[in-house]
């Protein structure tokens, strides 16, 4: 996460939940270390996804930690994401 990104919050939260198209929920902790931040989950949800280089990822943020991705291909097409069998440790049920 581009520490140009986390300037916009009063406080980092130290767990976002990342939203896909398909309203699943992924868990990523964030950590701020030597003006650095670090996080554990993002890799997870990217594998998952399928995302490659290439694509474009968008965030919107929907409440102080919950973040909204939406992917598109390298085509500009939305890459739509049904939940499926994923790590258990970072997803999240609401």
């Amino acid at each position: 996460m581009p520490l140009d990104f986390i300037k916009h919050f009063a406080a980092v939260p130290t767990e976002f939940k990342l939203s896909n198209n398909t309203e699943c929920f992924w868990r990523v902790t964030v950590k701020l270390m030597n003006d650095r931040v670090t996080d554990q989950g993002w890799a997870t949800f990217a594998v998952v996804h399928q995302i490659k280089i290439g694509y474009m990822v968008t965030f919107k943020l929907l409440t102080p930690d919950t973040l909204k991705v939406i992917i598109f291909d390298d085509d500009g097409i939305e890459v739509v994401n049904k939940c499926g069998e994923h790590d258990e440790a970072f997803a999240v049920r609401d």
